[in-house]
């Protein structure tokens, strides 16, 4: 067996035995909790803007991208624009490496704020991003981004925008067509399911109404995805617990 073999066997042995480390899992919930008080995920950049991310998902992203190979990513949600600088990066690296002839990014917000935008259009990858200012759910922007996808092979899907069950749940509707067979459909902030009773103040989501309630209600007629595990248990901290969706028929 050669050592790339080797290695990929030690990984998978031990990926399976964090997804049912007791102590670690502990761990990994206490941590969570702390991060997000402490608002631990708006403390990185990507290429000089914000990306409201925890480091793991980054790496994940990074990963996915490198192995779906896609030529167009759909983003629902921008902020401050750090996910579609990082999602543009990798996308001239696979051009750079002559895996893919030429990779955009779509990225859609109900709002997209000035001085993001701004400094969203001055970045040097900005050539890469087409940006949509409104409601990802509205046959207007979704015909917007059927015109980019139709001339694009293999397509992948990032979902973080409004975190409502309802709105998550007909991003899920929408979008899922888009995806290639094999590439993934992410489904951010699922996690919010996952956090101690009235958590979460002051918003429209909560226990009960959240993006992984969307992705669960999804999954029951489209058997088309399944949520892949693996990631989950590699990463261990992640905003997305169950969020990871691969498109396999």
């Amino acid at each position: 067996m050669d050592q790339i073999k080797i290695f990929q066997n030690e990984v998978a042995i031990r990926i399976k035995e964090q997804g049912v480390n007791g102590s670690f899992l502990k761990a990994k919930g206490n941590f969570i909790v702390e991060s997000i008080k402490s608002g631990y995920s708006y403390n990185f950049l990507w290429l000089g803007r914000p990306i409201i991310q925890y480091p793991q998902d980054i790496v994940a992203i990074q990963e996915i991208i490198w192995e779906v190979k896609p030529d167009l990513i759909i983003e629902t949600g921008i902020a401050h624009g750090g996910s579609l600088i990082l999602s543009a990066s990798m996308l001239t690296l696979l051009e750079i490496c002559g895996e893919i002839d030429k990779g955009s990014v779509v990225g859609i917000d109900i709002e997209i704020r000035q001085h993001n935008r701004i400094e969203i259009e001055k970045h040097p990858l900005n050539k890469k991003i087409t940006m949509f200012e409104g409601s990802s759910i509205t046959e207007e922007v979704v015909n917007k981004v059927k015109e980019i996808a139709k001339s694009k092979n293999r397509i992948l899907v990032f979902l973080d925008s409004n975190h409502t069950h309802e709105h998550v749940l007909k991003e899920l509707e929408l979008y899922s067509p888009f995806v290639s067979q094999g590439s993934y459909m992410v489904v951010f902030d699922t996690i919010i399911e996952d956090l101690p009773e009235d958590f979460v103040k002051n918003r429209p989501w909560g226990k009960g109404n959240n993006p992984k309630t969307a992705v669960w209600e999804f999954l029951k007629i489209h058997n088309e995805f399944e949520i892949d595990k693996e990631i989950e248990n590699k990463l261990l901290i992640t905003v997305a617990p169950d969020g990871y969706l691969k498109r396999m028929r």
